[in-house]
């Protein structure tokens, strides 16, 4: 029996026009949020960027691509656990196996501890790049060293910086600024992307890998744009940013992505909107590249 097997509760949400064909992409959900600690919800994720997905408009005519005309293949959500170690253990035994198939692969979350399990279960060569109002780079955050505030640093202890590029942080602590600083952790840091300097620098970056995970905490966005998150923060980018950001991996291939940090309970629809869209945008970069 496969770990998809047997820790899927295998109900997909997302509609797919072309069930008959091979997957583009492939998604499963994480409802977990057992270590937040200001606005708990994000476990409710998952299902409400599938109910955006499944009604916002999926054509991208730019990339000359329909996404509604192509299979994706939904596998449901992960079992239910309020664990952290238990919730990593299962889903990097998932993500191990869906990474040997050679498919895009979404992951909808669900808090950011989540991107520990996932990332890791990828090729050490693969670039990290994550938006993210945060660092999230505390030794320690309430008591606990594995959590959504401390996801990166075990990243970090584990696989080293060198492929790691951060992206949008505004709100941190001096100990993790302190942990940047002496791990080389490159960053685009939030005035760089006011200032209009972002997109190619990550162009730039993203140049020299051949594949990137993609990690999107979804506060990375000003609450004016993204209300619903488990920890907002102001004075954050606009979504129009986020997404020239986005367009600049037209040029390199995304394996894997994960999208974060959504809470419900505090949305008025917008935000599950614009995970919806980073979703679908994602899958239509990828299939460009591939007609090209």
């Amino acid at each position: 029996m496969s770990f998809i097997d047997f820790y899927m509760n295998k109900n997909p949400l997302i509609t797919a026009s072309d069930e008959d064909s091979e997957p583009v992409a492939t998604v499963f959900g994480v409802p977990f949020d057992a270590t937040h600690s200001y606005k708990p919800g994000c476990r409710f994720g998952p299902d409400v960027i599938r109910d955006s997905f499944n009604n916002i408009e999926v054509f991208h005519p730019e990339f000359r691509v329909d996404v509604e005309a192509v299979h994706i293949e939904d596998l449901g959500n992960t079992r239910h656990t309020v664990v952290a170690s238990e919730m990593v253990d299962m889903i990097k035994k998932i993500t191990t196996e869906l990474v040997a198939k050679q498919i895009q692969l979404f992951i909808l979350g669900g808090e950011h501890s989540i991107t520990y399990g996932t990332y890791t279960s990828f090729p050490k060569e693969t670039v990290y790049v994550v938006f993210d109002a945060h660092y999230d780079l505390r030794d320690e955050f309430a008591d606990t060293k594995l959590s959504h505030a401390s996801y990166l640093r075990r990243i970090v202890e584990e696989r080293g910086s060198e492929n790691i590029l951060h992206v949008g942080a505004r709100a941190f602590v001096k100990e993790e600024l302190e942990f940047l600083k002496e791990n080389n952790i490159k960053t685009i840091s939030d005035r760089e992307i006011r200032e209009g300097k972002g997109p190619q620098l990550l162009k730039d970056y993203v140049s020299t890998f051949d594949t990137i995970y993609s990690s999107f905490d979804l506060d990375v966005l000003d609450p004016a744009f993204a209300p619903g998150v488990g920890n907002p923060e102001a004075v954050g980018i606009s979504s129009r940013e986020l997404f020239d950001l986005i367009h600049s991996f037209e040029e390199t291939k995304i394996i894997g992505v994960d999208i974060v940090e959504l809470n419900p309970y505090h949305d008025n629809g917008s935000t599950a909107s614009l995970a919806a869209k980073i979703m679908s945008t994602l899958i239509a970069i990828n299939l460009s590249q591939n007609q090209q």
